[in-house]
């Protein structure tokens, strides 16, 4: 069998295969006694139909379409081992099978061609010497105050009050209606705009602006109108920029009476017995959350530096293999969520989320590949060592140990150790100026705003709140958050 190679584009190999005449006769005959064995046909006995018969029966193109097949499946990967090479993924047929039916005749020379996909061809022109800007996640004491203070207030106790007014910080009881401006003039009550014994917390944020701050102040049972105007932004398009009047009463008020800061408080809400120790643990948990963002950012700039240099070509296969990956990711988290993925993932929606997440494929392939060829370059690797003693540590944290997948947890510390080393050698061979956190991201959300009038711009998605630092207060349509956020 002869076989010529030549290079494509996207880490393919073409190949374009000779398949000797006794070789073409032998696959023919072998697959017609096979079709002959175990077609049926009536009046004759199982094996036993006469070849004219058979072949005025099926007709010769079906016969020379079942041998094809054969043939072309045993010719390739002959000839990826013969040729050594290194493929991923199933072969893609070059030539038109309708032509090649129609070339093939058993017992004559058959020439086909075929494509493989390879690993990528990777060429990173440049991974030190590079310089780059990352911003310096500092720790700040003041968040294990702020966190404390939040733990005291999840275990306020709401203590009745009557002999003052409304303050910032008080929990009320209210009945509110509201209305909006019609185009008339007049002011009509919207849906949602509306609720009788809402309990509220008296605090910024939450409401449109003006609404909490006009009830500080009011006495209990007393009734006062607010003149108010949604934002220009608000959620609901249809209340959006408009004047409002909202009727409210103040039905119930009531203080948070705090927990002391000390050893029992430190016991309640967590595992430690002295507020020292609450307090150290916090103090550790931020110190090391800052100092890992910090990691984190420099990892991130010399990447998307090493990127500018990269120069590969990703077979679709691969490509596809992620796009998948990210698929199913997306499946699991779904069905974590409740959702029954049976029947909301249609063939058609897993389809359109395959080519929407073909972007995110590439280039997490292309980061993976960067990283890959440092390692590949100044041979950095994972002792065996390394990875028992990662495992151990995590193994010690986890309930029930036995349950953990040994072998993917050694394939995801490994890559862990890997990456930790590569950033580790990254940093250390290029030059990270660090500079005060919010510097970059201002400078990027100032470019986000110079483009948005550009109908590309993809929305943005605010990350959730901090739970342990941002109460969330449900309420109806005057809320300033709507249920996407």
């Amino acid at each position: 069998m002869k076989v010529t190679q030549e290079q494509l584009p996207d880490s393919q190999v073409g190949l374009q295969i000779e398949v000797p005449a006794e070789v073409s006769k032998q696959t023919y005959e072998k697959v017609l006694k096979k079709l002959i064995k175990t077609v049926r046909i009536p009046g004759f006995r199982p094996g036993k139909v006469p070849r004219p018969v058979f072949l005025q029966r099926f007709g010769t193109a079906q016969i020379k379409a079942a041998a094809l097949e054969e043939l072309v499946q045993t010719a390739v990967e002959q000839a990826i081992k013969d040729e050594s090479i290194e493929a991923i993924g199933n072969y893609q047929l070059t030539t038109e099978f309708d032509e090649l039916i129609e070339q093939y005749t058993p017992g004559e020379t058959l020439t086909f061609q075929a494509s493989v996909d390879v690993p990528p061809r990777v060429t990173l022109e440049q991974y030190t010497g590079l310089e780059v800007q990352a911003e310096e996640i500092k720790y700040e004491a003041s968040k294990v105050d702020e966190v404390l203070e939040q733990y005291r207030l999840n275990l306020a106790t709401l203590v009745p009050v009557e002999d003052r007014a409304v303050q910032m910080g008080d929990v009320a009881v209210v009945d509110f209606e509201g209305k909006v401006e019609q185009a008339d003039g007049s002011f009509e009550v919207f849906e949602g705009g509306s609720a009788e014994d809402f309990q509220l917390d008296i605090k910024e944020g939450g409401f449109i602006d003006g609404f909490v701050e006009g009830i500080v102040g009011m006495s209990l049972d007393e009734t006062k109108e607010l003149s108010l105007q949604f934002p220009e932004d608000y959620p609901q398009a249809d209340l959006a920029g408009k004047a409002t009047i909202f009727t409210v009463t103040v039905k119930e008020l009531k203080e948070k009476e705090l927990p002391e800061l000390d050893d029992d408080f430190a016991e309640e809400v967590s595992e430690f017995e002295t507020l020292e120790a609450l307090r150290n643990s916090l103090e550790e948990r931020y110190q090391q959350e800052a100092q890992d963002k910090t990691e984190a950012n420099q990892f991130e700039a010399l990447l998307a530096a090493l990127l500018k240099h990269l120069d590969a070509e990703i077979p679709e296969t691969l490509i596809r293999r992620e796009a998948n990956h990210l698929v199913q990711q997306a499946a699991i988290q779904l069905s974590r969520q409740g959702i029954d993925i049976g029947k909301m993932l249609t063939q058609e929606i897993i389809e359109n989320m395959r080519e929407r997440s073909r972007p995110e494929a590439i280039d997490r392939l292309r980061r993976t590949l960067a990283l890959g060829e440092v390692a590949k370059q100044e041979s950095i690797k994972v002792e065996e060592d390394e990875v028992a003693e990662r495992m151990k540590e995590m193994l010690e944290e986890v309930s029930n140990p036995e349950q953990v997948d040994r072998d993917r947890l050694r394939e995801v510390v490994n890559e862990e150790l890997l990456q930790e080393k590569i950033l580790k050698w990254l940093v250390e061979n290029n030059t990270v100026e660090m500079v005060p956190e919010g510097t970059l991201s201002a400078a990027e959300a100032a470019a986000d705003e110079e483009s948005e009038s550009t109908p590309e711009t993809a929305p943005t998605i605010e990350p959730a709140a901090d739970p342990e630092t941002t109460t969330t207060v449900e309420t109806t349509a005057v809320s300033t958050t709507s249920e996407e956020e």
